[in-house]
């Protein structure tokens, strides 16, 4: 098992930064990747970033340009840059790890980010 544990939500204005974080512990050896999803009320869960053990990133096109993904593979952390936010990154972040031994996706219990215009 993996255990995920998110930090770094609130709320902040339009234009404003929030670095968001996730620690993960447990069965660490058995992720390949780890990433950022959110869900904003009414809407499907979506990818915000991800990145891998050999540190490849990826972004969904709403966030490129302002949001950095990273990690701290010494504190088994993940963090997300996230700048200029707009009132359309208000949700529900939630920190997902992938493990491959066994097969498997983990998630965190979620951060609120609320950005008010």
């Amino acid at each position: 098992q993996v255990q995920l544990v998110e930090s770094g939500g609130g709320l902040v204005q339009a234009g404003g930064s929030l670095r968001l974080s996730c620690a993960a512990s447990g069965r660490i050896f058995s992720i390949n990747r780890m990433g950022w999803y959110r869900q904003a009320p009414g809407k499907q869960r979506e990818l915000v970033a991800v990145i891998t053990t050999v540190g490849s990133v990826n972004y969904a096109d709403s966030v490129k340009g302002r949001v950095t993904i990273s990690r701290d593979n010494a504190k088994n952390t993940v963090y997300l840059q996230m700048d200029s936010l707009k009132s359309e990154d208000t949700a529900v972040y939630y920190c997902y790890a992938h493990g491959v031994v066994p097969l498997t996706d983990y998630w965190g219990q979620g951060t609120q980010v609320t950005v008010s215009s």
